[in-house]
């Protein structure tokens, strides 16, 4: 089978389960902008200083997988998906980040001059790209949310802790390699 199988042509694609929508549906916008981030995070991997934030990213990463997952099934078909033993996103997966964040601002010296400037080193740069397609996701989940699709509160919930999360190991990265100096701004 060939990825070009040409049913999209139409402006329509398809959901879980076989169901077609338009490609301006904010269920696709929803899990279009997670799949960005998933690629905007992969970039976090391949360029961040910080070894261990790598490790963390590629953790999250795999959950994207479930999450998109989750959102591109449609109500009528939710049942069906969960009975075929798909993962769904709890409250403990959002708990998760924020222990790390708690961790980071509790147990390490953080500084946050320049925060407003992204691109202090190459991997703070690419976690600021993820940060924002992060909010943008936010606000796809919120729009769909909005349209009346129904979306877990959960993943509205751990997006929005892992643009937090971003933000955080941008700042952290800036201070491990001494790209920026605690002074203050001008």
């Amino acid at each position: 089978m060939s990825i070009a199988t040409k049913t999209g042509d139409d402006g329509s694609t398809g959901l879980m389960f076989g169901r077609r929508v338009s490609k301006t549906h904010p269920r696709v916008e929803a899990y279009g902008t997670l799949d960005e981030l998933n690629t905007a995070l992969g970039m976090v991997r391949a360029f961040c200083e910080v070894p261990v934030i790598g490790e963390r990213v590629l953790a999250i990463q795999k959950k994207l997988i479930p999450i998109m997952g989750e959102l591109a099934v449609s109500e009528e078909d939710r049942l069906r998906y969960i009975q075929k033993g798909r993962t769904i996103i709890g409250p403990e997966w959002a708990d998760e980040l924020t222990a790390q964040i708690v961790d980071l601002e509790k147990n390490h010296k953080i500084t946050y001059a320049g925060w407003a400037t992204p691109g202090a080193t190459k991997g703070s740069a690419c976690l600021d790209v993820a940060r924002t397609v992060c909010r943008r996701a936010e606000r796809a989940l919120v729009h769909m949310r909005e349209s009346g699709f129904e979306a877990s509160p959960h993943i509205l919930r751990y997006v929005n802790r892992l643009s937090d999360l971003c933000w955080l190991w941008a700042r952290w990265t800036e201070t491990l390699t001494g790209a920026v100096k605690d002074e203050p701004e001008a």
